[in-house]
């Protein structure tokens, strides 16, 4: 029998709700776009998630808390906390189609906390163009036959540089207590035992084998001065502004001139991007793995990376670590998923997407870690010191450490090029996926002025994110950068994270949401017993897990340090505002609200728990597919069906209408 289907593609199921056959050939949302095909959604929730922290945090978490024993908690962590809040952004986005601030009509008590993610989304774009910045400055810079970090001869090194003591010893002498090299010929037996060393008459060679370098605790390798000193030209204090780098000026304005044109026509450009983006970091991993393992201790290293101690896991601390790192690797509640989401067709498989992209992502930080320690094993070997000695984290790792490795490797400018590239990339998919979400909540929540300048809004984004990180090209951009990095997400993300699966759980409803999820994906997967351990998840463990670490960090608070010295007092008082922002837009929304609305004071705050009139899917097919399955299953989709009914310029109209269930007309609202 051939199937009814009317004009809008719409045809009626066995059970009476309306399925939708969606163009897959073209956009479904013709207003707002959606990405050309699934695989475009993958890779850029792909190359958000997986990020610089799988590259350099990762690896020395692992190592610091018990190497193999600390993927234990690891992954408890995921299973718990990562993965159940990934899947519920990502299918409330695409529920939706609405950017991170226009998406809590669903729940307008936490509208206020999405302009809290739009802030915090805005310093994170800030840290993630500096870093970008330093790449690219690392990237040029490797364009040459001997590296510039090699070698103690430049101008901008120290004499506490470590490879004059090498430099030295290679002469037949060895570096002194007035840190000058001298021959070891000009030295009588007392200052031959002084320094431990001792000649053989024999062979008449010198035994170097106790001799301790008298400043060996103030020796800095040359790629850290190079760092320090010609990268950054770092002044003594953050007070010392100390006027722009511009070296450093140019690479940060190549950086946003590169993200705006990779977004200039939103995710119809940044959609073939990641094509490259996404995947060319596991290209140059892979390549970096097997050149790894050819050198000498490297085995030695990926040892110390995986052997387990199993002691470490009676401490609180790991499990902490274990769960913020998680928590950040997958990216989760900071409006960015939801975003990307929002692209999406209203039928895609989001449960499948989620999946795939958080389990790459855990891999990918595990894959990393072999390929890091493989290289740190190298350094330690060249070294002639543990593996414990020459193992450091965050810009330590990308712009120390590995540079110094790479620097001792046969054709190191090759890997050096690769290696940074590969780093710009990464940068790049974390930036694209930041600007996206806040131009985004730009045009969504001024829709008929600005869908349709999305090209101007990206530009007037970047310029404005562009100029207000001029303070990080400043010879004091160090200290600026690690505020932001310190102060700029971390508990913010936390409460985000509680708040999002405690609000839409027990306030907007478990049921309801529940019921979101069956309109897109269908009863198969809603009415299986497997699917209780997301609404579980969501509802207790996931909230308690939040609560649990934003407690913990709170009781150990320490106030963050650069190059283990404090921050002045208004730089630290810069920090708690910037925190405070973050947190502060909740309850001024909530004043905001009441104030505004009409009726009594209980029936305005009891507005804030009901979802806007305007909730629901975007397209009107969608919003009868939805009420109709919510009426079967025992709940109410939220707002009208028929948004003609309502008036645009107000979001807010007939605030104190009683919702009801689907009509013949489709015009009344369905809660």
């Amino acid at each position: 029998m051939e199937r009814l289907q009317n004009s809008e593609g719409e045809r009626p199921s066995k059970n009476g709700s309306v399925i939708i056959n969606d163009d897959k050939n073209g956009d479904e949302n013709k207003e707002r776009g959606n990405w050309s095909s699934p695989v475009e959604f993958i890779l850029a929730c792909l190359g958000y998630a997986v990020g610089l922290g799988n590259v350099w945090r990762f690896p020395y978490l692992c190592y610091r808390n018990g190497g193999g024993a600390f993927l234990i908690p690891y992954t408890i962590m995921l299973v718990f906390a990562g993965l159940p809040l990934f899947f519920l952004e990502v299918s409330f986005g695409q529920y939706c189609s609405e950017g991170m601030v226009t998406c809590w009509k669903a729940l307008p008590l936490l509208r206020g906390m999405s302009i809290g993610q739009f802030l915090v989304s805005f310093y994170l774009n800030i840290s993630y163009s500096v870093i970008i910045m330093y790449t690219i400055y690392y990237f040029f810079a490797s364009f040459t036959s001997v590296l510039p970090w090699v070698g103690c001869n430049h101008n901008w090194n120290t004499a506490f540089c470590s490879s004059l003591v090498d430099d030295c010893i290679q002469v037949g002498g060895i570096m002194t207590a007035n840190n000058t090299c001298a021959n070891l010929t000009s030295f009588d037996q007392d200052q031959l035992d002084m320094y431990n060393v001792t000649y053989n008459y024999t062979s008449d060679e010198y035994d170097l084998s106790q001799y301790v370098d008298p400043f060996k605790d103030q020796r800095q390798p040359a790629s850290q001065e190079y760092f320090k000193y010609q990268v950054l030209q770092q002044s003594d204090t953050m007070s010392d502004t100390g006027g722009v780098v511009w070296q450093l000026a140019l690479c940060f304005i190549f950086a946003w001139i590169i993200t705006f044109l990779c977004m200039i026509k939103g995710i119809k450009t940044t959609g073939k991007v990641v094509y490259f983006t996404a995947t060319f970091p596991y290209f140059v991993l892979f390549i970096l793995l097997i050149r790894g393992l050819t050198l000498p201790g490297s085995g030695e290293g990926i040892k110390y990376f995986i052997t387990p101690r199993w002691e470490h896991l009676a401490t609180p601390k790991v499990w902490l670590d274990a769960a913020v790192q998680i928590f950040y690797s997958l990216s989760v509640s900071a409006g960015g998923l939801t975003t990307l989401a929002s692209y999406n067709k209203f039928h895609n498989n989001c449960y499948r997407d989620s999946l795939l992209v958080a389990s790459l992502n855990c891999l990918t930080s595990l894959f990393a870690g072999f390929v890091i320690f493989a290289i740190v094993g190298f350094m330690a070997h060249e070294a002639g010191k543990e593996v414990d000695e020459v193992v450091t984290q965050g810009f330590g790792l990308a712009f120390v450490a590995y540079p110094e490795a790479v620097a001792r490797m046969p054709a190191g400018p090759f890997w050096s090029v690769m290696f940074f590239l590969m780093l710009i990339t990464l940068g790049l998919d974390s930036q694209f996926t930041g600007m996206e979400k806040m131009s985004t909540a730009v045009c969504d929540m001024f829709p008929r002025y600005l869908r349709k300048r999305r090209t101007l809004v990206m530009l007037v984004v970047c310029s404005v994110s562009c100029i207000c990180g001029f303070t990080c090209v400043t010879r004091a951009g160090a200290y600026w950068m690690s505020l932001l990095d310190n102060y700029g997400a971390n508990f913010q993300m936390l409460f985000y994270g509680l708040a999002e699966a405690a609000g839409l759980m027990w306030i907007y409803g478990a049921k309801r949401f529940t019921n979101d999820i069956r309109t897109m994906l269908g009863d198969t997967l809603v009415d299986s017993k497997l699917f209780y351990y997301w609404i579980v998840n969501w509802a207790v463990i996931t909230p308690l897990l939040m609560a649990g670490i934003m407690i913990f960090n709170f009781i150990n608070w320490s106030e963050p340090t650069h190059d283990n010295e404090q921050y002045p007092l208004w730089g630290r008082t810069i920090g708690w505002l910037i925190i405070a922002s973050g947190l502060l837009a909740l309850p001024i929304d909530w004043v905001y609200k009441i104030i505004k609305s009409p009726g009594s004071i209980v029936e305005r705050i009891n507005l804030l728990f009901v979802p806007s009139p305007k909730w629901g899917p975007a397209l009107p097919q969608h919003r009868r597919e939805a009420a109709n399955v919510h009426k079967q299953h025992g709940t109410t989709m939220g707002g009208v069906v028929n948004l003609s009914s309502l008036n645009h310029d107000n979001e807010d109209i007939n605030k104190n209408a009683k919702y009801s269930a689907l009509s013949k007309a489709d015009t009344e609202s369905a809660v």
